[in-house]
């Protein structure tokens, strides 16, 4: 069982959802994104995505979009991601790195799951990889022991959706809106509907990204999911601060109210 799935079948035991929260590595520089990923495992964060900053991310809404650019300019570069690995593990959750699958062509398969294996990370979310592209990385995560994970979207036909659970290891993760990703005001029932008819091709753990933003919402998403993704309302946490000291408290406060909702959930 890899760490990613011992954290979810400790969640469904204890007859909650997981907390999953994602900042990109870079914003707003390298030390102080490590800062507030090891802040968020401190306030309740079970596991957390690591985004890769990438110049062309088609389905990142505007707040991570911005963080990723700011990234960039600043000089973060692909190894920072593995400082950034390492410190999560130390601080006690499995650590996920988000990426668009060139940066991970171009660095080499083989050689970035090794390295991301030698840092301590548990896995790699591959949102613009679908696992009929994805032979190579599948074989590089398993002789490594890491998670390939998968995303599956409303739009996945029931062969999709079978097709793409059958190759997850850890969770599957359902992209419960169409198009770029961001915060949301409300929760509709697209996402609902979307587990539900994943769930009839497989077992695995179900997480769910939406563009949750506070912990009302998290219970809402927490009360079908097995875990609820949280990204562009932390990034903005960290955007809208005055000073790094009010960026991470405010991180510490909104993963605070989000893993409290997950718990109010069940």
């Amino acid at each position: 069982m890899s760490g990613v799935a011992e954290v979810l079948a400790k969640t469904r035991a204890a007859g909650r959802a997981a907390l999953v929260g994602y900042l990109p590595v870079g914003f707003p520089d390298v030390s102080g994104s490590i800062e507030a990923m090891v802040a968020m495992v401190e306030a309740g964060v079970d596991i957390v995505e690591i985004g890769l900053p990438y110049t062309d991310p088609l389905m990142d809404g505007p707040v991570i979009a911005h963080a990723a650019d700011v990234a960039l300019e600043n000089g973060t570069r692909l190894k920072d991601t593995f400082t950034a690995v390492r410190a999560v593990a130390d601080a006690g959750a499995p650590a996920l790195v988000m990426t668009y699958w060139n940066p991970v062509l171009r660095y080499g398969v083989d050689r970035f799951a090794s390295d991301l294996a030698k840092a301590g990370g548990s896995g790699l979310i591959t949102p613009d990889l679908i696992p009929e592209e994805g032979a190579d990385w599948i074989a590089a995560a398993e002789h490594n022991d890491l998670d390939h994970v998968f995303l599956v979207a409303p739009s996945s036909t029931p062969q999709r959706l079978r097709s793409t659970t059958s190759a997850c290891t850890g969770f599957v993760y359902a992209a419960s809106s169409m198009g770029v990703t961001g915060a949301r005001t409300s929760v509709g029932d697209a996402a609902q509907v979307l587990v539900t008819r994943t769930r009839l091709m497989t077992d695995l753990p179900i997480c769910v990204g939406l563009g949750v933003s506070t912990g009302a919402q998290a219970a809402q998403v927490a009360a079908f999911a097995d875990g609820v993704i949280v990204g562009s309302a932390l990034v903005r946490a960290l955007t809208d601060a005055g000073s790094p000291d009010q960026a991470l408290n405010a991180v510490r406060e909104l993963c605070a109210e989000l893993a409290a909702g997950v718990r109010k959930g069940r």
